[in-house]
């Protein structure tokens, strides 16, 4: 309005601080407050978007006819203007310090702490939340007397102040629409694309309108058909889920008990909604016995688990949560749940089209109105804002992304949602805080918290003091031991927030710990037996410390060593696995291993389910990459209701075929000991339904067979351990033929059979080879074994071992590998640890050569239109002259990813877990392309 001056000229208008200024002139003026109550309404700083205020002008109306002063720091991002606060008598002024208590929305900055005074405000500290402990430290310092109102309850223990409801309408308004956009990115127009976020509308009552009118437009049938039915599950029926369902019934719905859910996600209709509200009752039940009993899960929470990641969230198309959640209560959804729930449903009845597809899974949207980072949506790890309200949470890749395209669940999880709608919330709220307000304006932070102290303030106010008189209130001493908790338990050179002891120094752990060194919060220490081996990985790579360790001499530093860390990753020779387990389970510390799950591990699983550790086994190439490869091809054949017929799979660590240059066309990047044993274990498998067992002790010399699924190469294959326990563990059991085996070039078998013939394979030690004795050559060596004088003439003992091998071919192996050589031996006690020696030091990979992985998998399947198809599934892995070798790519990365993911909570299974889920293995391979580890796939139908 324009202002006259006297004579009738027009004067500037007046801003609103002036504004403010002439009432307050006008207004009865405060003398000296004397006795009177004084309190504060600061200024809200925590966020751009933070417009509210704890009372509105209405409240503070009261407060002043009653006789409080009420001082308000003057803000023109407040809704409500400064000058209604002046109209009802409030003194707008910047300095709060008369005010002996201070009332404000969200956490205050540390320099706006004034020592000895009580201050109101909602302070996130009640379950030691890391970014705000040096708020706490500051309160505990200036003596601040805070009154958190999240930890204002009644007797029943059910807040009385909150903004529970608006923040629920408020999140309602913005998932849907990010519903629409999320919608459209999948391909979809849909009428939630006419709904704005909450702070787009003057007011609730607009947003309103604006979504009956997307609600008339689904009522008319104008849902896309390959959509299928949307369901809304809310948990919870506080008022945070009352005021989100408020919004969503302005839309056509239908509401639908729990045990209906399943039926109308997957037959619904398309021109309504569903609806289901979860109860605490209907979520949750005991670990032992089942049932559930309110008063039980109140005091002890930790007696339950939830079923909601099961039995409600695979037929939920959107999640609304509002509960509140604590450390001991179970959470909704962790982080493996995720990568089960971001899958295709199976509804092949809905019709597609290229341009109208299905959804890439059901679960589309979640919001978390509770906006509790890692909480009961323990994926849900960072809140969004009013700026970026969606993220899409990429299950197989554990991250974030700003972005509604591509794979994952949309989030939003603003932790102010109602201040998107600000006067309204002030309204609400401060209806519910006026109550208190003089009780709290009693308080005097000076004083002793005493019975007095609390009597005059009341038991709820009372109840909500956190800190006071320099120190945690009795309620919340626990504060400090959950801090304590959530402290890193590392103690090194450097800080992190996490850290891994990788066990070994060899060739697979570089690219272990280059792996989890990309990880900035995270720390590696690497124990080794020689520490030369240990400081030059340490030197390496950052933020990593190399300790000299031989795990079976210094049993008690391993014990030391495993209960500072977060987890153990053993690249130790399989035998010692048990005893790292062992000690494992004892420190409560997770494990990784990229061995075969072996019996003395598998014996310990009880004891690691009751210490609620997870080992994690069999992740490195063969066993593990073999594995991730099989399952997703076998999981991808079942859900299109196929059948395997036959698995066939094959591997190999080689030379590179340009480097296979010597007699057995194999070299060793470690002791041959083992590979050269395994020829003299048995196997088994199943053929055409029959079980097939090979003996030990040879039976395998005669069992290789040719392979040519790459012409190129030359290569045999012979079978591996035991294959019919796969029928079980990967799930085929429809399957006629389970073959696993181990790829070599042609001719590997055969010079094998004679190192046996020769008896160089014998594991008993030899008076002759025993490493005081005196000096032998390898030619007196098979003298001795040949029964010969070691004077014989050379082409007479050659002779003679022709006789015994039978093969010139052979012979000349065993003559190339220097065996009949004057070479003094270097002793080792028996013919296999001897020759192992040996040959360790002649078929090495030298300078400038590599390495090679081979995989084959043919798997035959059978549809159900009686069609058979075989799919050859190809991983060809070189190894690089100048980083990785292809096995220690191969393994070491598996190995580097499954210990990743036990660190950030992707694997939550506790005992020996293998990596045989599609929570574990699609993830991992995910992962595993980028490194550039990439298998090939062909088909043809028989």
């Amino acid at each position: 309005m324009m202002r006259l001056g006297r004579r009738g000229l027009a004067l500037r208008p007046l801003n609103e601080l002036q504004m403010v200024k002439k009432l307050q002139e006008s207004s009865i003026r405060f003398g000296s407050s004397g006795g009177q109550k004084v309190m504060a309404i600061r200024r809200e700083t925590q966020s751009v978007w933070e417009r509210r205020a704890p009372l509105g002008p209405q409240h503070v109306r009261k407060l002043v006819k009653s006789g409080v002063k009420v001082l308000v720091q003057p803000s023109n991002r407040r809704a409500y203007p400064m000058a209604a606060y002046a109209n009802v008598g409030a003194r707008i002024q910047e300095d709060i310090s008369e005010a002996s208590c201070i009332f404000g929305v969200k956490q205050v900055p540390i320099d706006c702490l004034i020592s000895n005074k009580t201050f109101c405000f909602f302070s996130h500290t009640i379950k030691a939340q890391a970014d705000n402990m040096d708020l706490m430290d500051a309160m505990l310092e200036k003596n601040v007397r805070c009154v958190d109102y999240e930890k204002m309850e009644d007797a029943s223990g059910k807040r009385v102040v909150a903004f529970g409801k608006y923040a629920g309408i408020a999140g309602m308004i913005d998932v849907l629409h990010g519903l629409g956009l999320r919608l459209l990115a999948l391909g979809h127009h849909t009428p939630f694309m006419h709904i704005g976020l909450a702070h787009n509308y003057r007011n609730s009552h607009h947003a309103r309108q604006g979504i009956r009118d997307a609600g008339y437009e689904i009522s008319l049938d104008m849902m896309p058909k390959s959509i299928g039915p949307l369901t809304f599950v809310f948990t919870g029926s506080g008022n945070v889920s009352q005021g989100a369902q408020e919004i969503f019934q302005e839309l056509p719905h239908e509401y639908v008990p729990p045990a209906m859910l399943q039926k109308v996600a997957l037959h619904g209709d398309t021109n309504k909604l569903y609806a289901c509200e979860i109860s605490r009752k209907d979520q949750f039940e005991r670990k032992i016995g089942g049932g559930y009993n309110e008063a039980e899960f109140e005091e002890f929470p930790e007696r339950y688990i939830s079923t909601f990641a099961h039995k409600y969230a695979p037929y939920s198309s959107v999640i609304v949560n509002g509960i509140y959640w604590s450390p001991q209560t179970p959470r909704l959804l962790n982080i493996p749940d995720a990568k089960t729930l971001i899958s295709p449903a199976n509804t092949p009845w809905i019709p597609t089209s290229p341009g109208s597809p299905n959804l890439p899974s059901r679960l589309i949207a979640l919001c978390d109105i509770s906006a509790d980072p890692g909480g009961s949506i323990q994926f849900m790890n960072e809140c969004t804002s009013i700026d970026e309200p969606f993220a899409l949470y990429d299950a197989e890749q554990n991250k974030d992304k700003k972005t509604f395209s591509g794979p994952g669940v949309l989030i939003c999880s603003i932790d102010n949602m109602p201040t998107q709608l600000p006067r309204e919330a002030t309204d609400f709220f401060g209806d519910l805080l006026y109550p208190h307000v003089h009780d709290i304006i009693r308080s005097k932070a000076e004083k002793p918290f005493d019975e007095k102290e609390i009597e005059k303030v009341g038991p709820i106010v009372a109840g909500a003091v956190i800190t006071t008189n320099g120190k945690l209130a009795p309620n919340f001493e626990y504060i400090a031991d959950l801090r304590e908790k959530n402290q890193p338990k590392i103690n090194g050179d450097f800080s992190s927030e996490k850290k891994a002891l990788v066990l070994g120094a060899g060739y697979v752990s570089a690219p272990v710990i280059e792996y989890l060194t990309r990880d900035s919060s995270l720390g590696v220490t690497v124990a080794a037996a020689l520490k030369s081996e240990a400081d030059k990985l340490a030197m390496a790579h950052e933020r990593t410390e190399p300790v000299l360790l031989d795990v079976q001499e210094r049993p008690d530093l391993l014990d030391d060593l495993i209960k500072s860390h977060d987890v153990v990753v053993s690249l130790l020779p399989w035998t010692l696995h048990p005893t790292i387990a062992q000690r494992a389970i004892a420190n409560k510390t997770n494990m990784v291993t990229a061995s075969y799950l072996s019996q003395g591990l598998m014996d310990q699983h009880a004891d690691a389910v009751d210490a609620g550790v997870t080992v994690v086994n069999e992740c490195g190439v063969d066993p593990g990459i073999d594995h991730f490869l099989a399952m997703e091809c076998f999981d991808d054949v079942h859900m299109g209701g196929g059948k395997i017929e036959s698995f066939v799979s094959f591997c190999g660590g080689l030379p590179a075929p340009e480097c296979s240059d010597n007699p057995l066309g194999y070299k060793f990047s470690w002791s041959p000991r083992g590979a050269l044993l395994n020829m003299l274990s048995g196997a088994k498998y199943l053929q055409n339904g029959q079980n097939v067992e090979i003996e030990e002790n040879g039976g395998l010399l005669d069992a290789a067979n040719s392979m040519d699924f790459l012409p190129g190469f030359s290569l045999e294959g012979y079978p591996n351990r035991d294959s019919t326990i796969y029928g079980d563990l990967y799930g085929i059991n429809e399957a006629h033929t389970i073959l696993r085996g181990t790829l070599r070039f042609k001719g590997y078998v055969e010079s094998v059979r004679g190192l046996v013939q020769l008896g160089l394979l014998n594991p008993n030690p030899e008076p002759v080879l025993h490493e005081n004795g005196p000096e032998i050559s390898w030619r007196q060596y098979m003298c001795h074994l040949t029964n010969q004088s070691d004077t014989i003439f050379y082409d007479n003992l050659r002779e003679i071992l022709l006789d015994r091998l039978g093969s010139e071919k052979t012979l000349k192996t065993i003559e190339n590998l220097g065996f009949l050589s004057d070479e003094p031996i270097a002793k080792r006690g028996s013919p296999i640890d001897t020759m192992s020696n040996h040959l360790s030091n002649r078929l090495f990979y030298s300078k400038g050569e590599r390495d090679m992985i081979l995989m084959r998998h043919e798997v035959t399947v059978r549809w159900p239109d009686g069609r058979r198809e075989l799919k050859g599934i190809n991983l060809v892995e070189y190894g690089d002259p100048n980083g990785y070798t292809a096995m220690a790519k191969t393994v070491g990365y598996p190995c580097a990813i499954a210990t990743k993911m036990v660190l950030d909570g992707e694997i939550q299974r506790t005992g020996m877990v293998l990596p045989f889920s599609q929570d574990i293995y699609k993830p991992m391979l995910t992962r595993l392309r980028d490194e550039g580890i990439v298998a090939t796939e062909k088909s043809t139908y028989l």
